[in-house]
């Protein structure tokens, strides 16, 4: 029987969307991020795949946008104006030392493979950023939200989140120019316009939130959807990336609409989201993962070291002892969505190789990342035997 090409594309979408779902369960069965499993589908659906699929490239490259764009603006929701500029200034010492330390590795390795700056400016923000959503989840799993160097944790990811809104626009800038002086002036557009948007967000962000503000969920999903795909798509135009704008937005709403926009918005970003995983991995050549296989794991191991120092260094600084340090450094290990969002924006910009990298660094470490807390808690444990003061002898009664 000859199918037709609805018929064909709708089978295959829905194919696809269950067997995300089945995926997403299993994850969550074995305590992983389903992350690696979507780039896995990706790979496997792709061309050069196992089971590559006729599904048009344009709904999956759309859905990866959108992806984008909802991921970013329930982030940004999380912060308000007044915390972004508070988080920055107290946390900055930390910030500089995580990034410079976790980042400069993978400029180090981009330039050393002979990619060029772009790919160096790219894999720096790919291996500096820690994935937010797996460690939240990871510190709630094991019960760890009360922790003397929880706070510590949750610290250095913000300040990683909020420095990806001086960062994104950095490169696109770089992405979009072909010259060294259209490079610094797109750049120069680009703050610029990030500056005037947080000036607005500070100063005008209650306005923003009472104009899309309604009672009906329904109705307040479609301004919210809308008005992000909007500033999205303005951001973009100046080379500010999509993602940029909609963080901001996010930012930008605050109090009761914003936590009801994060509720109604869930689903979508859900949804969008596990497509936007699928398409980093349909673009990603399987052909070329083996060969990226041995500098990933280098690179993940490097990864996994640095980010023990940033957790020695937060928790030191915030008066934690060393059971408490190694801890916040096993937590943030795990590097996910914001890596591959950042590789998404350059792929088209960079040699293929540096999307294969991408995707077995993540790989490893998305796996790796829920599970080195676990087998390093018997050595903590011991750790903190050791460094706990000697109990006083009770002093013998007399006879």
């Amino acid at each position: 029987m000859d199918l037709g090409h609805t018929a064909v594309l709708l089978l295959e979408l829905g194919a696809v969307l269950f067997g995300l779902g089945l995926l997403g369960s299993l994850a969550g069965r074995i305590g992983l991020s389903p992350i690696p499993l979507y780039l896995l589908a990706g790979l496997a659906f792709g061309t050069g795949g196992l089971l590559p699929l006729d599904a048009p490239e344009g709904f999956f490259s759309t859905g990866a946008e959108v992806g984008i764009v909802l991921l970013l603006l329930v982030l940004g929701l999380e912060y308000t104006a007044g915390d972004l500029v508070e988080n920055l200034r107290r946390q900055a010492p930390v910030g500089v030392v995580d990034l410079l330390l976790n980042g400069l590795p993978g400029a180090a390795l981009a330039l050393f493979l002979g990619w060029g700056p772009t790919a160096a400016l790219a894999l720096f923000g790919v291996t500096a950023i820690s994935s937010s959503g797996i460690v939240s989840k990871l510190l709630t799993d094991l019960g760890r939200l009360g922790n003397r160097e929880t706070p510590a944790v949750l610290g250095v990811l913000v300040i990683e989140d909020l420095a990806m809104a001086a960062y994104l626009p950095v490169l696109t800038g770089v992405v979009a120019a072909t010259t060294t002086g259209d490079a610094l002036l797109s750049v120069s557009v680009a703050l610029a316009t990030l500056a005037a948007v947080l000036a607005v967000a500070v100063r005008h962000g209650t306005t923003v939130t009472r104009f899309v503000g309604a009672r009906s969920n329904e109705i307040l999903l479609l301004r919210v959807l809308g008005l992000a795909l909007l500033v999205a798509g303005a951001a973009e135009a100046v080379h500010v990336s999509a993602a940029v704008g909609a963080f901001l937005l996010g930012i930008a709403l605050s109090g009761e609409v914003a936590e009801r926009i994060g509720d109604v918005l869930a689903p979508l970003r859900d949804l969008f989201a596990a497509v936007f995983f699928v398409f980093f991995g349909l673009s990603t050549d399987p052909s070329q993962l083996p060969g990226a296989l041995l500098p990933a794991a280098a690179l993940a191991a490097v990864g996994i070291v640095t980010k023990f120092g940033t957790g020695w260094v937060a928790g030191r600084r915030a008066g934690v002892g060393p059971p408490g340090r190694v801890r916040a450094g096993a937590a943030l290990v795990a590097r996910g969505e914001f890596s591959i969002i950042i590789a998404g924006l350059v792929l088209g910009s960079v040699p293929a190789a540096f999307g294969s990298l991408v995707a077995a660094y993540v790989l490893i470490l998305a796996v790796l990342g829920p599970l080195i807390p676990r087998l390093v808690d018997p050595w903590v444990r011991r750790l903190a035997q050791r460094s706990a003061p000697p109990r006083p002898t009770p002093p013998r009664s007399a006879p």
